[in-house]
């Protein structure tokens, strides 16, 4: 068998654990050099210069583009990094389609920084098909979407997408960082590119930044690859091997955090305060049979609305097992405001088109026990009533 062959579950363990042939070192070293010395003056070896290439690093991308299907991984620096390089595919006169359900760092870039390089855009309802068609120019070179999006979790139809995206000449691009490749592989369903805030659930500590493409062709592989090298933002090697390392329980992790998400999904949509729960693992969720057509969880993020902003400043302060904090995807469960937070580039009228009202709550949920986070959020609730009933 080849690691091709292998279930996932075996794949985050085989793609990291690199034996070292010198010394036998189950873990790959970390090489910590910029430069590397070169055999003669007309025979360069594989390595000269840490930017374009090194051993540790190479051990990550193949790591992800094993996980993911693809033909070549690639690290960097942040997440926004990727999602940057993935843009600067694009050429000055192009145009990009992406998906209205955004995550804010990326509706930034390309609000506010492709247009300085010629590169216009428009947002849209990827699951509306005659508003995607519509986008459509005879310039659109790329078709970007992040499925299930962040925060309203809505669902986007990745094989529609596909099929009317290659129709019109043009790649698609996803955003997996939601997933993970252990619930979804946005390439077998015919993207192109994926992207990965690495930082997140793949590294699952809170201790990195990292971002992550896997490409599918060749041709965009050298794209990617020419960017990465001439822009510089690649990963640090040390984080590169705590990448490695986080990977090594992606699995185990993210099945745990995402079986605690529909439990905890489930109890809250029976709380009266709360207003309403997105979350694709629960069976009256618009999108669920989507979700479960092109992955096999719903992950391990939702959302939730308890009506206003003040009803929010309240339940931050009450709660005592979840940290109120940006990011997601670690161990620990981790509460967002959106609107103060991850979309706070956006206008209170933009965010309100997207779902992301004032009383919106991002929780992406640990590996701590659901019956504390249950009765931890009961207490909050309790607080925050009484409070109501006191006025």
């Amino acid at each position: 068998m080849s690691i091709k062959d292998f279930s996932d579950d075996t794949k985050v363990i085989k793609t990291t654990t690199r034996p070292d042939p010198e010394t036998g070192a189950i873990n790959p070293p970390i090489q910590l050099s910029s430069t590397f010395v070169q055999p003669s003056l007309d025979h360069f070896g594989k390595y000269d210069y840490t930017r374009s290439g090194n051993p540790t690093r190479d051990v990550l991308e193949e790591s992800i583009a094993a996980l993911e299907h693809g033909t070549r991984g690639f690290a960097f620096a942040t997440g926004m990094a990727a999602i940057s390089t993935a843009f600067l595919t694009l050429h000055q006169g192009d145009h990009v389609i992406v998906t209205k359900d955004v995550y804010g760092g990326t509706f930034r870039l390309v609000s506010q920084l492709l247009p300085n390089y010629g590169i216009d855009y428009t947002f849209v309802d990827c699951n509306d098909e005659a508003a995607l068609k519509a986008a459509f120019k005879p310039n659109t070179k790329v078709v970007y979407i992040e499925t299930p999006s962040n925060p309203t979790l809505k669902v986007t139809d990745i094989k529609r997408v596909v099929q009317i995206a290659h129709a019109h000449d043009a790649l698609v691009f996803a955003d997996n960082t939601f997933m993970t490749p252990i619930f979804q592989k946005p390439l077998d369903l015919g993207v192109d590119l994926v992207l990965h805030s690495g930082t997140k659930f793949l590294a699952g500590h809170s201790d990195i930044l990292a971002g992550l493409i896997v490409t599918k062709s060749k041709e965009l592989g050298d794209a990617v690859y020419f960017i990465q090298n001439a822009m510089g933002a690649t990963l640090g090697i040390s984080d590169c091997w705590l990448l490695l390392r986080g990977i090594k329980t992606l699995s185990i992790r993210v099945k745990a955090e995402a079986a605690n998400a529909l439990s905890l999904a489930k109890w809250l949509a029976e709380q009266p305060i709360v207003e309403k729960v997105n979350y694709p693992g629960l069976e009256d969720f618009d999108g669920h049979d989507l979700q479960f057509s092109q992955a096999t969880s719903g992950g391990a993020v939702l959302s939730f609305d308890i009506g206003s902003e003040d009803n929010v400043r309240q339940l931050v302060q009450k709660l005592k097992i979840p940290v109120f904090s940006v990011s997601l995807g670690a161990v620990e469960t981790i509460l967002s405001y959106p609107p103060k937070m991850s979309h706070a580039e956006m206008s209170a009228e933009e965010r309100h088109a997207c779902g992301i009202t004032d009383g919106l709550l991002r929780l992406s949920v640990g590996v701590e026990d659901v019956d504390d986070l249950k009765a931890d959020f009961k207490q909050a609730f309790e607080q925050i009533k009484a409070s109501q009933l006191q006025r």
